[in-house]
């Protein structure tokens, strides 16, 4: 999430690339910003690439910078059931997470509704964020869809058998026949805003 000078940093170039075909060098974005210092400048311009706003090499060449029409990031899939599976639905839609952390060819995110995951700290409206694979380890907390419903649970194999176990004692194990369980990946990381 960019800061507001963040925001009026990347508009302002945003519309100097548009009038001028070309972009700024820092002491026109310094004077049309009016910042006090190039370092300030360098510094909003190191935050907009962070955040994946802005591509540039920071060396001394001029007018270095190109700016990403939406950060560089993962698209959010939907909703995922941490209770009883739901039939899950896509809304395709960027998230921004921290730039450069998960690939977007082999992850996505989805958001948790529901409280069956609380035990490992998985709590209603988190965001997960899930590698995509197609198999799991024992004790792996996974995405899966059981019957074509998708829940979040913690993955455990028994003979022919899956189950997929809540971390929350309100809830029940759904235990079902390997060929009803298809695993769409592993939790990898979570994000919560308060």
């Amino acid at each position: 999430m960019l800061s507001k000078k963040q925001k009026q940093v990347y508009e302002w170039l945003r519309r100097f690339v548009e009038r001028k075909g070309y972009a700024p060098s820092y002491q026109e974005i310094r004077e049309g910003l009016g910042l006090n210092s190039l370092n300030t400048v360098s510094y909003h311009l190191h935050q907009l690439s962070a955040k994946g706003y802005l591509r540039s090499s920071f060396s001394n060449q001029k007018r270095s910078l190109s700016l990403l029409s939406r950060p560089a990031g993962l698209l959010l899939l939907g909703e995922v059931q941490a209770g009883f599976p739901v039939e899950s639905y896509e809304v395709p839609e960027p998230v921004e997470l921290p730039s450069g952390i998960f690939d977007p060819e082999n992850h996505f995110a989805l958001r948790v509704r529901g409280e069956s995951m609380t035990g490992e700290g998985i709590m209603d409206r988190d965001l997960i964020v899930v590698r995509k694979q197609e198999a799991a380890e024992n004790g792996e907390v996974v995405v899966a869809l059981v019957d074509g419903e998708a829940t979040v649970k913690k993955y455990r194999r028994t003979g022919s058998k899956i189950e997929l176990i809540p971390a929350n004692p309100a809830y029940q194990p759904i235990v079902s026949k390997e060929n009803r369980v298809k695993i769409l990946g592993v939790v990898v990381a979570l994000f919560r805003s308060y």
